[in-house]
């Protein structure tokens, strides 16, 4: 369940908050034996939008980075969730190396890699951070903004396990997306490792995400009675797309004006009173890399050199070819006056704590994940741990009752999609 918060947002409820409200028994029993036939994923986080019309998540995340983001308060509810997702995972475990991303100067970063081991460490498990940097042969010890330091060290491989000297762990957790590819190194290792490679961004792909998000938020919104467009945002991709030589952008455009179109269509069937607009964005890839806002489709053919660049390539380096078209979805949250969107964080199947991602320089159209954000962490109202029907419709556990229910909507996708990936790459 959704854990009792404090929001920023004081708007009045909307109808799709109370129907969800009053379904939640309903809700809670399709959740229930949904998590009997999929396997959630260890960990996830989810980026949502909150149109005040429509309430959609508009990226999943399953490597993700920014647990120091978190307020404190939720601790205990991590833990408990990281212990029943190693026991469903990997019951044995009593050991487990912590593999990160590779950019050591982005200490707040590593301060999400220090508060991933302590939530380790209080499930009762021995963690041990080892580095996928090819320079780094020996220790080394970073010191952190909080006064807190890491310890990197340098992983050897022996036959099929991964070591760090005589420490020899029973599972391996990665934080790091391998956008750039799986390492050798991780190849043919007999211990667990969660999640799976091949759930980077190296073969994942968000359409494939989205594709699956689609197929349960129809199953949902069937189960409660509503529409699908309410939850469930736009999408479409193309291939062989290349911005650097203007190639495949024909494509992109007849996509975005059909999109744009039927985001009309339905703005005009709600009586929303907005113009609507479509997000392009890398189809892999993190961190607000390759993403631009579209209001007109020809936009996209008259893109100058530093736009096409900025288009071209996400994180390390790595060419955009796959695009994905995304119905955006405008936030009316704010944080002190700057434009925000709640940010869920999961452990197993449990919705575990959350913050704001908030931009003073961004409008309510734009993509907050760029340089210059800022996270407010969502606290604890009172010790209570649901929503309670009792309370008034627009009390705050009751609005974070329904993030939570899009949220493991997305979580419940990303699980659907990892089956099918799983064909292909098991």
């Amino acid at each position: 369940m959704v854990p009792h918060l404090t929001t920023a947002l004081h708007g009045p409820l909307l109808s799709l908050e109370q129907t969800m409200l009053g379904a939640m028994p309903v809700i809670e029993h399709w959740f229930r034996q949904q998590w009997l036939v999929h396997s959630a994923p260890f960990y996830a986080s989810v980026d949502l939008r909150n149109a005040g019309f429509k309430l959609a998540p508009v990226d999943t995340n399953l490597f993700p980075a920014g647990f120091n983001n978190l307020n404190v308060a939720f601790d205990p509810l991590c833990v408990q969730a990281a212990m029943s997702a190693v026991e469903k995972i990997c019951p044995d475990t009593r050991q487990f190396l912590l593999i990160p991303e590779n950019h050591t100067r982005n200490l707040k970063y590593l301060e999400n890699v220090a508060t991933l081991k302590s939530i380790l460490q209080r499930a009762g498990f021995v963690v041990r951070i080892g580095s996928l940097i090819p320079e780094l042969t020996t220790a080394q010890e970073v010191s952190l903004p909080n006064g807190q330091s890491l310890l990197l060290e340098p992983i050897q491989r022996r036959g099929n396990r991964l070591t760090l000297g005589d420490y020899d762990p029973c599972a391996i957790l990665l934080n790091n997306d391998l956008s750039s590819g799986i390492p050798t190194l991780l190849k043919g290792l007999s211990q667990t490792l969660v999640p799976p490679p091949w759930a980077g961004w190296n073969s994942r792909r968000k359409s494939r995400h989205f594709s699956a998000y689609q197929q349960v938020a129809t199953e949902f919104s069937r189960l409660i009675d509503i529409d699908p467009w309410l939850i469930d945002p736009f999408f479409s991709h193309a291939n062989h797309v290349d911005f650097s030589k203007n190639e495949g952008i024909d494509e992109l455009q007849h996509h975005a004006a059909i999109m744009l179109d039927k985001i009309r269509i339905k703005y005009r069937e709600y009586h929303i009173d907005q113009p609507p607009f479509v997000i392009a964005k890398a189809d892999a890839g993190t961190y607000g890399m390759g993403i631009m806002t579209i209001k007109d489709a020809t936009e996209l053919g008259q893109l100058n050199r530093r736009q096409r660049n900025k288009m071209s390539v996400i994180k390390e380096g790595q060419a955009v070819h796959e695009v994905l078209l995304q119905e955006g979805v405008p936030t009316f949250e704010t944080v002190a006056e700057s434009v925000a969107e709640p940010v869920i964080y999961l452990i197993d199947h449990f919705v575990v704590g959350g913050f704001y991602r908030v931009h003073t320089d961004r409008g309510i159209d734009e993509n907050l994940n760029a340089p210059g954000a800022h996270f407010v962490p969502l606290a604890f109202e009172t010790a209570a741990m649901a929503a309670d029907s009792n309370q008034k419709p627009d009390a705050p556990p009751n609005r974070f009752y329904t993030y939570g229910v899009v949220a493991r909507l997305a979580l419940l996708a990303a699980a659907r999609e990892l089956e099918m990936m799983a064909t292909q790459y098991v």
